[in-house]
């Protein structure tokens, strides 16, 4: 696979990932999950992880001046992506 490629399948399948969790109920950490936790919790880990390393590679493109504006735009979601991931696998957490 391209690495070129990288950030915008881990940008399509972030994406996937946060619409199943939100609509399994991440949102409100307090109220009943249609999915158990520790699935929330893995979800939100493998998203985070996914998204993040699509944002180095693609960082590290756009360093390399091998992109254009598409990629920075799959790079800078992927970011954001990792950040939502962060903050929801954060207020999953029983402690959190």
């Amino acid at each position: 696979m391209n690495r070129l490629a990288f950030p915008w399948l881990a940008l399509g399948i972030g994406s996937l990932l946060l619409v199943v969790l939100l609509g399994a109920g991440a949102r409100d950490p307090a109220a009943a999950h249609t999915l158990p936790l520790l699935t929330l919790l893995i979800l939100s880990e493998f998203g985070f992880f996914l998204t993040a390393i699509g944002a180095i590679l693609g960082g590290n493109a756009l360093l390399r001046q091998q992109a254009g504006p598409g990629l920075i735009l799959a790079t800078l979601g992927c970011a954001g992506l990792a950040l939502g991931f962060l903050f929801v696998g954060i207020s999953l957490w029983p402690s959190g």
